[in-house]
């Protein structure tokens, strides 16, 4: 599976092509333009006993899925997700810890000892063949450690790392358990082996994923209107391509196509004689998009940001595993969370406030249908978001959390009560603090004294 994406849920459907050239939006768009030019020519024609076609136009306006709005209380990243992700990704950011204050830097730029932040994640890793299929080494001690990871193992592609700590073996726990009793678990097991892991998330930064926002003139070659048509492009971290009619689209509508560029083509195309033109074959379908930037510098930036997409890394920060993880657990079976309770969060296309049991821990806030839930059924990465007491309509106060970007989504929650609100500001305060870009983390590091060694 494609370990790139943002979380899946259990029990989410997986996202269907839409690409299908007879269920596509920008032909449900051409039929909408022809049967409104026979409405016109027949609405010409009905002083003479012309028929009228009102009723199939009712039926194509009420059918066509532009005008269909978005659920984006959580699902404005892709439709297989309930995480809201995007910022996350957008950035290198660096956990600087469980206590962490502006005077500290992130473990993984000093050279003082910091004590690790190990959380819980899951790793599941199918056999492989040779006389080691795992690809990677335990460690004779307690806790086990791994202490070799094979390049190129399944072990690897799985994003098992050295330094995690061995804590169940396919559900058995092996925390108090002689190395060679774990080994044999594995050995016996079945072909898929399950680890439960703790992993240190403040090691290393994540990886930015490519985003690219813009206007972009389409070739098209169906319907009345036939030539280039300007739309709104949005390359997410996910490697998938959305476009819209308009900017203002974006967040309010659905989009009008979803292509994943993961194995695509990509590359200039002069066979058109028109400037700025490049192409894109997707890895599924037959369809080749031509796409026409303004400028030569706007063509590259949107050929550098796609060509990442199609040749992602497949694996996951530990932090984005560590979430992973859990979202299978239920409410309470969340170590140590730093504030829990009702929220209500505001779902502003269809202008409702939506009651969640919240859990929020180490700067993601995950949401259950109710306190004896099984899983997660959605969340969202806070790295970056500023948190205040607001007003909204005839709520006097509300908690409003907003990005460092535009372009990323504004959330709003609220408890029972004010006393509560300001108790969650709080709590939500300090848990995205744990977080820093790794910008801001090495300029801080800079600004500081040389760190001595006593002797």
């Amino acid at each position: 599976s494609d370990v790139n994406k943002t979380i899946k849920l259990p029990g989410d459907p997986v996202l269907k092509d839409t690409r299908a050239s007879d269920s596509s939006q920008e032909e449900a768009i051409d039929r909408w333009a022809r049967q409104r030019k026979q409405f016109k020519d027949s609405k010409k024609c009905s002083s003479t006993g012309g028929s009228s076609i009102n009723s199939t136009i009712t039926e194509i306006s009420i059918n066509s899925e532009e005008s269909r709005s978005v659920d984006l209380s959580l699902r404005s990243e892709n439709e297989e997700s309930g995480f809201y992700t995007e910022n996350f990704h957008s950035a290198s950011w660096v956990f600087r810890g469980d206590d962490s204050s502006p005077d500290d830097s992130p473990r993984c730029l000093s050279r003082r000892p910091r004590p690790i932040t190990v959380r819980e994640r899951t790793v599941r890793i199918t056999k492989g063949i040779g006389d080691y299929p795992w690809g990677f080494r335990i460690q004779f001690s307690k806790p086990i450690l791994v202490t070799e990871v094979d390049t190129n193992s399944a072990a690897e592609e799985a994003g098992l790392q050295v330094g995690d700590i061995l804590l169940a073996v396919n559900g058995n726990d092996v925390t108090s358990m002689p190395h060679s009793q774990a080994a044999n678990l594995a050995r016996k097991g079945p072909d898929i082996l399950t680890l439960l892991v703790g992993s240190d998330i403040s090691r290393c930064p994540n990886t930015p994923r490519p985003t690219c926002r813009g206007y972009l003139h389409k070739r098209t070659h169906s319907g009345i209107l036939k030539g280039w048509r300007k739309r709104w492009f949005v390359l997410k971290h996910d490697g998938c391509l959305h476009y819209y009619k308009h900017k203002k689209d974006e967040g309010k509508c659905k989009p009008l196509d979803i292509t994943k560029l993961e194995g695509a083509v990509i590359g200039v195309d002069s066979s058109l004689g028109k400037p700025f033109v490049f192409k894109c074959m997707p890895q599924t379908g037959n369809k080749i998009f031509y796409f026409c930037a303004t400028s030569n510098q706007e063509m590259k930036r949107w050929l550098e940001a796609m060509d990442k997409a199609v040749h992602p890394v497949h694996q996951n920060h530990v932090w984005v595993d560590v979430t992973l993880h859990n979202t299978s657990l239920p409410p309470l079976a969340i170590k140590n969370p730093e504030c829990l309770g009702l929220l209500h969060q505001l779902d502003k296309s269809r202008d409702v406030w939506i009651q969640h049991y919240c859990i929020l821990k180490d700067g993601c806030l995950y949401f259950y249908a109710g306190i004896r839930s099984t899983h997660a059924v959605g969340g969202i990465y806070l790295q970056g978001y500023t948190v205040s007491e607001q007003s909204l309509g005839s709520r006097r106060s509300v908690i409003e959390m907003k990005p460092p970007s535009e372009e990323f989504q504004t959330f709003y929650l609220c408890a029972e009560n004010v006393n509560e609100n300001k108790r969650w500001i709080t709590a939500l305060k300090i848990s995205i603090n744990k977080w820093i870009t790794l910008n801001q983390a090495i300029q801080d590091f800079m600004n500081r004294p040389p760190e001595e060694t006593k002797m």
